[in-house]
């Protein structure tokens, strides 16, 4: 299992225990994702201080809003110069496509790489919560099938699903179309906001190409042992 597919959140509002956190992981850990509650805290500043220590960054804003607010957002946010980028499927077709035109057109002018990621259901909701949210029951699997495949169509680079939805994603939208799967957790004894989580190994051999991993390292006394440790215990078992 490599860790060059380990993405580190760094759920903090502090740039300084956000950078602790990456300076603990030296030499392990290179790409990391920095959410709503970071940037809103920090800005830009947070984002060159991860490129200063030549670091990967996931920004993981998830714009949903009107097509042309989402594509002014988009277009800002690649002057971070950011490596993936997230927004909400459920924006629909054409603010997906917006998005999508934006990047394309700046990658043609600056040689960019950045990775387009469509968001479909959040690990914290289960087909309970969405039957509450659309009044109707509702197949998370069916749900996230509908929305990759709409991510696909419009050019999308690939999408954020759970471990649960990887291999139908792989099947409906090809093996290259990326998968990033959050709500990992290193013990399945964990219980907390995370309804649809794995551990690494799971999502791993189930067909992610990159996870996310947050509180579980990021909240270790010892960051580095907590990643070290399971790991050795993943190789040992598999």
């Amino acid at each position: 299992m490599s860790l060059d597919r380990v993405i580190i959140a760094l759920d903090f509002s502090d740039r300084k225990q956000a950078l602790q956190i990456v300076d603990k992981l030296e030499g392990a850990i290179n790409f990391y994702k920095v959410g709503t509650e970071l940037f809103l805290s920090e800005g830009e500043r947070i984002i060159d201080a991860l490129k200063r220590r030549n670091k990967k960054i996931f920004l993981d804003l998830k714009f949903h809003d009107i097509p042309n607010t989402v594509q002014r957002a988009v277009s800002v946010s690649l002057n971070f110069g950011v490596d993936m980028l997230t927004l909400h499927t459920l924006g629909g077709i054409e603010m997906l496509k917006r998005a999508r035109d934006t990047v394309e057109e700046e990658k043609i002018k600056s040689n960019i790489s950045l990775k387009l990621l469509g968001v479909t259901v959040l690990t914290s909701l289960d087909g309970k919560a969405l039957e509450e949210i659309f009044g109707f029951s509702i197949e998370v699997s069916c749900l996230v099938e509908n929305l990759a495949i709409m991510a696909k169509k419009v050019g999308l680079d690939g999408v954020v699903a759970s471990a649960n939805e990887i291999f139908l994603v792989k099947e409906k939208c090809g093996k290259d179309f990326l998968v990033v799967t959050p709500g990992i957790r290193l013990t399945k004894l964990v219980r907390d906001d995370q309804k649809r989580a794995v551990t690494p190994q799971e999502a791993f051999n189930r067909g992610a190409d990159y996870i996310v991993v947050g509180r579980a390292v990021t909240l270790s006394n010892n960051p580095m042992d907590a990643l070290s440790t399971f790991f050795r215990m993943e190789h040992k078992d598999a």
